[in-house]
């Protein structure tokens, strides 16, 4: 039996400093595969869980700030490809894989944790028709929840100002795509539910990949969207594109200038409801007099009425100018709302941008934003003002 100096014998701390050493000195920059288990996401932010394979297993740890980069809520059973290095967990003498970054092993991974979600909400409730809440024909302010610098944002602003000019659009910045957006997203549902002006949000970003548009997939936007007071209109990505906000919301649109469409009506409808209206109250009206006219007719010629002749015939002229004051009465109520009908259509004529200009006013815009205070306009930086016949680039 070999003996040992005393001063070949190590304590724990110190094999275990060595065994950390070589460990992370050799095994700084590894890229591991496995499956998720175990997951758990601290109260610190931080997250906790196994990778495993077939054979073995090996605990791993996320720090917060550095998760904030997975753009999607990882899942036990999803397998992953993880970055990071090894390190050593002195208290416990166990090793450990500090992850750095994770990505799913394949579109398949978030196709699975998809179809997981789906049938969990769709198990609970979450997608049942009969939770589904009214949009409302003739909102006064829509709430949307987008990329403010994005192209759907535009869109929407576009379509508003087409159909029903009489609207105001609520923006609630969030972000859509990447790390937080999912949380950004929901803040902002949320921001708007805490207000007593709005009548419906509009929830959406334009086309992208799976990836790009994962945080509309996301558990804690289903909900948001689900418990929302407001009616809520999904109009996420392209027509193909299909997500989880979109089985949750109260009414889906394909895009988002189509959710811009649904939330909105039509000016030309309006009118044409309006000119319908008049006309088809007025002959109705009509109608019901004439009809009237005739049942009186009929029976003051009938043989019980014959003989009284002056006394039905005293009746029958106070008819009449019965009848001709309902008449005035009636031309008096049609010509009323013909000049609210006016004032109406001169209402929002007057809201056209071009004929503004046309009187003279200018349009400021500076950074792809119109300036509305003198105070808002940043000296030394170009801007564009923008008269009814062209557009002039100025460079402060």
């Amino acid at each position: 039996m070999q003996d040992y100096v005393e001063s070949d014998i190590l304590t724990v701390s110190e094999i275990t400093r060595e065994i950390k050493f070589v460990l992370e000195e050799n095994f700084s920059r590894v890229s591991v595969i496995g499956e998720i288990s175990n997951f758990k996401d601290h109260v610190s932010g931080h997250w906790y869980f196994n990778l495993k394979d077939s054979d073995a297993v090996i605990n791993c740890t996320m720090w917060r700030g550095i998760n904030n980069y997975v753009y999607f809520t990882p899942q036990d059973g999803m397998k992953v490809i993880v970055n990071g290095k090894i390190t050593i967990y002195p208290p416990r003498g166990t090793y450990q894989l500090d992850v750095r970054s994770m990505k799913p092993a394949g579109l398949g991974e978030l196709q699975a944790a998809f179809e997981k979600l789906k049938a969990k909400l769709e198990a609970e409730g979450l997608f049942d028709e009969e939770y589904k809440k009214p949009i409302p024909s003739f909102p006064k302010k829509i709430g949307i929840v987008t990329a403010i610098d994005g192209a759907a944002f535009k869109d929407m602003i576009s379509v508003a100002g087409r159909r029903f000019p009489l609207v105001e659009l609520l923006i609630a910045p969030a972000r859509v795509q990447g790390s937080g957006a999912s949380e950004s997203i929901v803040k902002s549902i949320e921001e708007l539910n805490k207000r007593d002006d709005v009548d419906v949000i509009i929830v959406g970003r334009g086309g992208g990949s799976i990836e790009d548009l994962w945080a509309f997939n996301e558990e804690i936007v289903a909900r948001a969207i689900f418990e929302s007071e407001i009616p809520v209109i999904s109009g996420v990505g392209h027509e193909v594109d299909t997500t989880i906000a979109d089985y949750v919301a109260d009414l889906r649109a394909p895009t988002p200038s189509v959710a811009m469409e649904l939330a909105t009506p039509s000016i030309d409808d309006i009118f044409a409801f309006i000119n319908d209206f008049s006309y088809n109250a007025s002959n109705r009206i009509e109608e019901i007099l004439n009809n009237a006219k005739e049942s009186i007719q009929m029976f003051t010629g009938s043989y019980a009425y014959r003989f009284p002749v002056d006394l039905v015939r005293n009746k029958q002229q106070q008819l009449d100018y019965a009848i001709s004051g309902l008449s005035r009465n009636i031309d008096s109520k049609i010509l009323m709302l013909d000049g609210k009908l006016s004032l109406l259509a001169q209402t929002i004529e007057s809201h056209d941008v071009q004929k503004t200009l046309k009187r003279g006013f200018v349009l400021v815009k500076q950074n792809s934003k119109f300036i509305t205070r003198a105070s808002k306009f940043v000296n030394g930086e170009a801007a564009e003002l923008r008269f009814y016949d062209g557009k002039i680039k100025v460079n402060s």
